[in-house]
């Protein structure tokens, strides 16, 4: 079955996972005929809980009472808009006994529900680092995830197309019709259905997010066509093409600041053991192949896919820099303000929303990845993290990352059904009591 300040806090997410760095174990495969499930079971957190960030920063609740908040996107006034989403009616692996199975973890992971299918405009009306106007900013949506403002033009990321809207500055919410302006895949299996959108500097273009339709090619090599990969949109044009292919599951995209490279995060394949494959995040290279199906981290072939391509191997780009195995690294945004300490500055944070299949558990938490010269440069520092309790049970899990107008970090969890925000101790503004260590 396939289921979809000085740095502190160093160290992988969990102690016993080595698939984190720039050089992580990749050990011989164990292939699993049925897959191991160690989810945590979702629980309502305590009151008065608020996640742990490293000494010198603090914790408050940006925002709550969200329905499945996926993906974050800050507009150039300081309002934040807020995916509520989830997988799509229409998605596979609902029917059958092993669909039945995969609702029923998902259920107890706090995922499954059915799609708000909004965005939500988030706005802090009295600069005090809390959201004190919520309302609809976009309705009628179709599993919506990424979100890219082009000069008066919201673009949004519809698991099966892409929209344009027309935007006014200020604006509490968009009642005109989209524009759809591109066909997505999508389709009646869709196993990967978040798309992700960003735009590059000159507005002229913008970058998709597309995952597999399968987890190692198991629905056969025809389900992967126009899959697993970055394509690139031309706005003006409105042509759509391939920008990198061979990414199982790459969500998060951002700029990296020092070399001005976009950069994504990946979620890699299961039921090789419980340590394969590291997620990871990549600086992306027009054209450059990453290996899915036929390999994984580069040129390590995955036996279980027919046919075998050992051309396509052969072109098989290696990640620059591994996550853990099966943390669900989804979120990434590059520090490029100037409010944390110049430890962050340039660094990455990625929201690893949590393994479901991996004992000990990994991920549940944002790790902060330092660079130095646009490349890591260091081992990943746990940054938000205190969604996983002791006893196994999760009362969050983190997805999309952002920075506020401020330069204070953004946290989407989709599990607590909120957003949190973790800035410098000394800069908090929010009259709520942060929590600081």
């Amino acid at each position: 079955m396939v289921l979809p300040l000085a740095s502190c806090a160093v160290g992988p997410s969990s102690p016993s996972d080595p698939g984190f760095g720039a050089s992580p174990l990749i050990p011989a495969p164990e292939p699993k005929l049925v897959s191991m499930v160690n989810i945590a079971p979702v629980e309502t957190r305590p009151a008065g809980f608020l996640p742990t960030a490293p000494a010198g920063f603090a914790v408050t609740q940006f925002a709550s009472g969200l329905a499945h908040p996926r993906w974050l996107y800050t507009l150039p006034n300081g309002d934040v808009l807020v995916a509520e989403s989830d997988a799509p009616q229409e998605h596979d692996e609902g029917s059958g006994l092993f669909g039945w199975i995969r609702r029923q973890v998902m259920k107890r992971a706090g995922a499954g529900v059915p799609s708000p299918d909004r965005i939500v405009l988030l706005r802090d009306t009295n600069d005090d680092g809390v959201a004190t106007m919520q309302t609809v900013f976009i309705s009628g949506l179709h599993s919506p995830f990424g979100m890219a403002l082009v000069g008066n033009h919201l673009y949004v990321a519809d698991t099966d197309a892409l929209l344009r809207f027309d935007y006014v500055p200020g604006a509490t919410s968009i009642a005109s019709a989209a524009v759809k302006v591109a066909d997505l895949p999508a389709g009646p299996i869709n196993h990967h259905w978040t798309k992700n959108v960003l735009a590059d500097h000159s507005g002229k273009h913008l970058y998709i997010t597309v995952g597999s339709n399968s987890n190692a090619g198991e629905n056969g090599i025809d389900a992967e066509e126009g899959r697993a990969r970055i394509l690139l949109f031309d706005v003006d044009t409105g042509r759509l093409q391939p920008y990198a292919t061979g990414l199982r599951n790459p969500n998060g995209l951002s700029w990296q600041p020092d070399s001005g490279a976009l950069w994504t995060a990946v979620n890699e394949r299961d039921d090789l053991g419980n340590n394969l494959v590291p997620d990871y995040m990549t600086a992306v290279k027009e054209g450059a192949f990453y290996g899915f199906p036929y390999s994984y981290y580069g040129r390590h072939i995955d036996a279980r896919v027919k046919p075998q391509r050992p051309d396509m191997v052969g072109k098989a780009v290696v990640p620059e820099y591994a996550l853990g195995n099966h943390t669900a690294s989804l979120g990434l945004a590059f520090y490029d303000r100037t409010l944390f300490p110049a430890h962050y500055r340039g660094g990455a944070f990625v929201g690893q929303h949590g393994s479901w299949n991996r004992k000990p558990r990994t991920g549940y938490k944002v790790v902060f990845v330092p660079f130095a010269s646009g490349k890591p440069a260091g081992a990943p520092e746990d940054f938000l993290s205190g969604f996983l309790l002791q006893d196994g049970h999760a009362v969050g899990r983190p997805v999309g990352v952002a920075l506020d107008a401020d330069g204070a970090l953004l946290v989407a969890d989709d599990v607590g059904n909120a957003v949190w925000r973790v800035a410098p101790r000394n800069q908090v503004k929010s009259k709520v009591s942060p929590v600081a260590r």
